[in-house]
């Protein structure tokens, strides 16, 4: 393989006209990106985000309008897409029809005018690692949905580019099929070390498969940071409500000491940490997860079943605290007391689950 390389996005941006307004508006507003070499980066954004601008510049399908793009340290604004040592994955695969398998794969290595050997050889060693070996023959009408992404996944690997960019991949497959394809992809990407950027709007996708996941809003970055970091410290209502199920619960600071406080919460009481340090009388919103909120017959505050709906795996509930809504799974319910709808019932948390925003 060749020698991976970062990315490095600075201050781009780029401009659209609406057909409707006439008016320019930026798709993707000064952003600025650095992908290490190696490192495996989701764009994960609602529609019109500007993810996919993002990674058509990257590509160089799209010229930012401001700003410059590095792949390594080498400026690649100026060079056509074949030129930027990427390779894209798209949507819709994008396969030959009258072509094979093998001469599907064989397409980039013919086009850089290698010996009949030497393709032979490196189309034979990704089919291989894409778990195609044996297919080469068959034509690409032949093939399921998965077998065609593996085709197209090793298109754009037999040309041993610093960097893969995929552009949501796999969403014409089906649900099961989407995860052992997002496996794959993974397996792949690490055994290769290949430095990669992913787009999907699937949170699920992003969340097993990204070192670093970068969550986009109206052209512009929200949060950058880890799967962790992002799902239990959100910096906003956005990405708390993006990235997974969220509770938002108000409440006041009744008291404050050190780096605790006291939260009133629909009129009761509960102790809390203050990473902010916010001061007595400030009104806070806070985010806890579904699967983070313990349900009881005692707790500190009580609540009203409106939902109960056994899941196997986890007995899910909605709850009413005050006229706040929350939402709870409550795991591996064999031998917990199940509660019923109008029941009351009380409510804690983990401490360190929930994040004052």
């Amino acid at each position: 393989m060749s020698s991976n390389k970062g990315i490095r996005l600075e201050n781009i941006s780029k401009i659209y006209t609406d057909p409707k307004t006439k008016k320019p508006f930026y798709a993707v507003k000064d952003v600025s990106i650095t992908i290490e070499p190696g490192a495996f980066v989701t764009l994960l954004g609602p529609s019109g985000c500007g993810k996919t601008t993002t990674l058509r510049m990257i590509a160089g399908f799209e010229s930012p309008d401001e700003g410059e793009i590095f792949i390594g340290d080498e400026p690649v604004m100026a060079l056509t897409p074949n030129k930027r040592d990427t390779a894209m994955v798209f949507q819709s695969y994008a396969l030959f029809p009258h072509y094979n398998v093998f001469d599907n794969v064989a397409y980039g290595l013919k086009i850089r005018k290698l010996d009949r050997h030497t393709i032979r050889e490196k189309v034979m060693n990704i089919l291989d690692l894409v778990e195609m070996e044996g297919l080469e023959a068959r034509m690409t009408n032949q093939l399921s949905g998965g077998q065609q992404q593996r085709v197209a996944l090793a298109r754009a690997l037999v040309v041993e580019p610093s960097v893969l960019l995929f552009d949501e991949p796999l969403s014409n497959l089906d649900a099961k099929l989407r995860v052992t394809m997002r496996t794959e992809i993974r397996r792949i990407q690490q055994e290769l070390g290949i430095t990669a950027v992913y787009v999907t709007h699937d949170q699920s996708e992003a969340m097993s498969l990204s070192d670093q996941i970068i969550i986009m809003n109206q052209g512009l970055i929200a949060q950058m940071g880890s799967p962790r970091e992002i799902y239990y410290h959100p910096n906003s209502e956005f990405v708390a409500d993006f990235i997974g199920e969220a509770n938002f619960l108000d409440g006041t600071i009744k008291s404050v000491s050190g780096d605790d406080c006291v939260m009133d919460i629909a009129g009761h009481e509960l102790p809390l940490p203050n990473p902010k340090g916010y001061p007595v009388g400030q009104v806070c919103r806070m985010v806890v997860r579904p699967e983070a909120v313990r349900i009881g017959t005692q707790g500190p505050l009580p609540c009203t079943v409106t939902l109960s709906c056994f899941m196997g795996a986890y007995h899910f509930y909605h709850v009413m605290l005050g006229d706040m809504l929350l939402k709870i799974t409550d795991d591996c319910p064999v031998n917990k007391h199940t509660f019923q709808v109008s029941d009351q019932a009380f409510l804690g948390f983990e401490e360190n689950c929930v994040h004052i925003l």
